[in-house]
């Protein structure tokens, strides 16, 4: 009898080290996007076309694998899959557009600030004031996107409107939540993100040629490399993962994005961080893990950033 509880014990041991990597690794995964949308040979928003469109057939399979259906969706339903896929496009499109313009540092931060803005969010819904650490969270949330905004000023106007995009596919990604929120314990999270990425596909690719981007790479490996880390491997070690954490746990692994995509901008690109700007990134950080904290515990269900 005592083996067999150590056995088990040991087990789940295991497990719980597998979880924690899985989540840790997912992340790493999700942080490597902006290095590799700057390589792609294609325009910013024709990477986001190929990002989805190529990953597409594996969702598929991973839906199938999954027992989830993937058809007799309501029509109701595939409106609100439809408005949140575009949501989703522009969240993308906005976002890459902005790592190209500002540092990989900020891109990050800012491209999760959905969490930020859901929480905000709550306050309106629920005609509240924050409490607590809710209001510690806005403080540094503003304190921080301040600083960073500033510092990005300072560089030039090109870097300021690459965070303002950034902020903009935050918004857009929080709008894209909201959307399909109710649909959530419906379907599971490959079946959504199959239709999210079957309407979402065409206003991309849409999206890129009204721009005048090239759309067809002539060196496919940065290309190949982003669609098997972050639709791939980064959402699937997400989804596996998360349902098993406290938001807290998942806001704190998420803070190794940023920090990741900082010393990338830094080695590769010559981004030099200021202790300003760890400043404002601690700061915009925290509002990021205590905004997370905030939420209720949810399965991840779709290609994101977080």
């Amino acid at each position: 009898m005592e083996k067999t509880r150590r056995a088990k014990e040991n087990v789940s041991r295991l497990s719980a080290l597998l979880l924690v990597l899985a989540l840790l690794a997912g992340n790493f995964a999700l942080a490597l996007g902006p290095w590799l949308v700057r390589l792609t040979d294609t325009g910013p928003v024709s990477a986001a076309f190929w990002r989805l469109f190529l990953a597409l057939p594996f969702l598929v399979v991973f839906a199938r694998v999954a027992g989830q259906r993937l058809g007799g969706m309501p029509r109701r339903t595939l409106v609100l899959v439809a408005i949140g896929a575009l949501a989703f496009a522009g969240d993308l499109a906005s976002w890459h557009i902005g790592i190209g313009m500002t540092r990989l540092g900020n891109a990050t931060l800012f491209g999760n600030a959905g969490s930020i803005i859901l929480l905000f969010w709550g306050f309106i819904i629920a005609r509240m004031l924050p409490r607590g650490a809710e209001w510690l969270a806005i403080i540094c949330a503003l304190a921080g996107a301040g600083i960073l905004l500033g510092r990005s000023l300072d560089i030039s106007p090109e870097t300021f409107a690459g965070d303002l995009f950034c902020i903009t596919a935050g918004l857009l990604y929080a709008v894209y939540l909201l959307t399909l929120q109710g649909e959530r314990a419906q379907f599971g999270s490959w079946s959504l993100l199959v239709w999210v990425s079957v309407f979402a596909c065409p206003a991309l690719l849409a999206l890129a040629l009204v721009m005048g981007e090239p759309v067809w790479p002539t060196d496919w490996t940065p290309i190949i490399v982003l669609f098997v880390t972050s639709q791939l491997i980064g959402q699937g070690l997400l989804v596996y993962s998360l349902g098993h954490f406290p938001p807290l746990i998942i806001g704190l692994a998420l803070l190794t994005q940023p920090a990741i995509a900082a010393v990338i901008g830094y080695t590769v690109f010559d981004e030099v961080l200021t202790g300003l700007d760890v400043l404002g990134m601690l700061l915009l950080g925290s509002a990021l893990v205590v905004a997370k904290a905030a939420q209720k515990q949810t399965r991840a269900v779709t290609g994101s950033r977080t």
